[in-house]
């Protein structure tokens, strides 16, 4: 953002340089700025900007045509029918798990309902009270209600329930007899860090206003909590609208152009909810192709490869932007015949860099296994110290290759990761022994039974409206299952549901809506890997 005044600003506040290079900053807040009179405009900066652009960019290379955001058709029903499933792994706004469980309720089927469900799981609607209510006039379950028949036109399109802060002017004007002026400061104080404090100021004059116009006591109170709630995250309805268009492009390009899609979000990264192992599954599990690390075929990008995706160097641990010019420099030394030419284009990387593509396979392409591979960088690649280097140099050594479990585990220590195996795969006959079901199974199991599924915990959320409760997304080569446990849970086993990655649980299994949840009754950790290698290892020579 940036801030104007009348007269040089050094001469009005202090200013200090920011950690960005070639940038100020002023030491005042925000407020104190406007409150003297500075005119501030904030940049809103999103990540799923650049997604859309490269990935309209990617389209365009790729199938030849361009388009743009206002060609889109904003009533594809195959977009909506995605939405209604919460398939909505990377879409802008609407992957959080609190998302995830509303988009099946509210059922989006027009792009006004996009507008609301972006602005209804906010923490102002939700203390406010006025998600369920809305919700269930939505289904039917209650009917239509107005606090005022003079609220009806102001309130109409959302059934009655004040979700916007643009809302919340027109209530003030019409039911407390607010001038523009005021409701614009009531817009402000709802929207300010400060807000309960310049609230409290307005609320006088809004219940008096009120009692004027005859309205009940009861009503009244409802009325400014409602408010109130606005004073802690309130949308606009603008702003709702604007990023209801940015869920739809999103949505709309997973839908047709998944390849796109995939390689733009993992370009795009670090934003939302999921690490790029999560988005990565996600990929495979609508049927995309998701090719590893080559030196023969990576950019330092991720890349749309005939159709499936090709990781980049970019996910190489260490590997940052600084280094992108030496994978330029890769990319013009090729095509590789052998290893010692591949090893020669990567000298000038530091070791650990050389390692770690290695490491990850990125040499298999060439006939060489990744322990191999490692093997023979001491003797082609950039020399490294230590005693042991001479014979490493001048030793052939007949090398076992790594196990898939060593080779998942090296791809998740080099790139976060995995490329062939999910980590539950190598879990599954144990898992299958104890009667446990996948995430997919979960869908198809009735409500009410007892269910145990084991899993990697992707997601752990404990907001501040959940009454202490932790809620957990599990995930497995199937997909993911939604874990909620209660705050006496918690409490006796803080130690697996918060510290361990891979665990095993038992409970009910409840659905509402088309939402599946396993309310958690028992949690148990699953052995980790290296011993999960130990039991590989013994099934590969004893069985």
């Amino acid at each position: 953002g940036f801030v104007i005044a009348a007269e040089p600003l050094c001469t009005l506040v202090p200013i200090e340089p920011a950690a960005m290079e070639a940038r100020t900053i002023i030491q005042w807040d925000k407020d104190d700025a406007e409150a003297m009179g500075m005119i501030k405009i904030d940049l809103l900066g999103l990540g799923m900007l650049t997604l859309l652009q490269d990935g309209f960019d990617l389209i365009a290379r790729n199938h030849g045509r361009r388009y743009a955001l206002y060609e889109l058709d904003y009533e594809d029903s195959r977009i909506y029918d995605m939405l209604c499933e919460a398939d909505t792994v990377g879409v802008f706004q609407v992957e959080s798990r609190a998302q995830m469980n509303t988009l099946p309720r509210l059922k989006p089927r027009r792009f006004y309902d996009l507008v609301v469900e972006v602005a209804l799981i906010r923490p102002g609607p939700i203390q406010g009270d006025m998600v369920h209510p809305y919700l269930r006039r939505r289904d039917g379950e209650e009917p239509v209600t107005f606090a005022h028949p003079e609220l009806e036109p102001i309130l109409e399109r959302t059934l009655g329930v004040p979700l916007f802060q643009e809302q919340g002017m027109r209530v003030a004007i019409t039911a407390a007899g607010f001038t523009p002026g005021e409701a614009d400061r009531l817009r402000k104080a709802m929207g300010s860090k400060r807000s309960h404090a310049r609230m409290q100021t307005l609320l006088d004059k809004l219940v008096g206003g009120m009692r004027e116009r005859g309205y009940p006591e009861e009503t009244a109170e409802r009325i400014v909590s409602q408010l109130m709630a606005f004073a802690d995250y309130g949308f606009p309805e603008s702003h709702a609208a604007s990023f209801a268009l940015l869920v739809y492009a999103s949505a709309w390009m997973k839908v047709y152009y998944p390849a796109e899609f995939y390689t733009a979000l993992l370009n795009a990264q670090p934003m939302g909810f999921y690490s790029p192992a999560t988005i990565v599954e996600d990929a495979k599990r609508h049927g995309l192709e998701v090719r590893p690390l080559d030196i023969n075929a990576s950019q330092y990008d991720c890349t749309v490869e005939d159709g499936a995706l090709r990781i980049g160097f970019r996910y190489i641990r260490g590997f940052g932007s600084a280094y992108r010019p030496h994978a330029e420099r890769i990319v013009q030394s090729r095509p590789f015949h052998e290893p010692a030419q591949a090893f020669a284009a990567i000298a000038g990387l530091p070791l650990n860099l050389q390692r770690h593509l290695v490491t990850a396979g990125a040499f298999t392409s060439l006939g060489i296994d990744r322990r191999a591979a490692r093997w023979a960088l001491e003797k082609y690649g950039q020399p490294a110290q230590g005693p042991l280097i001479r014979y490493h140099s001048e030793t052939e050594a007949d090398l076992t290759p790594m196990s898939r479990v060593e080779e998942m585990q090296a791809d998740y220590t080099v790139t976060g990761m995995a490329f062939k195996d999910h980590p539950l795969n190598f879990y599954r006959d144990m898992l299958r022994e104890r009667g446990c079901r996948r995430a997919a199974d979960l869908r198809t199991t009735a409500p009410g039974a007892l269910v145990q599924i084991g899993g990697l915990v992707i997601i752990r959320q404990r907001p501040a409206t959940a009454r202490g409760m932790l809620f957990i997304t599990l995930e497995d080569e199937t997909g993911m299952a939604n874990l909620v446990v209660f705050p006496d849970l918690l409490d006796r086993l803080r130690p697996v549901l918060v510290y361990r990655s891979l665990i095993l649980v038992r409970g009910k299994l409840e659905r509402a809506h088309n939402v599946t949840n396993v309310i958690v009754q028992h949690a148990e950790a699953l052995p980790g890997l290296e011993e999960m290698k130990q039991l590989e290892f013994k099934a590969r020579n004893f069985r």
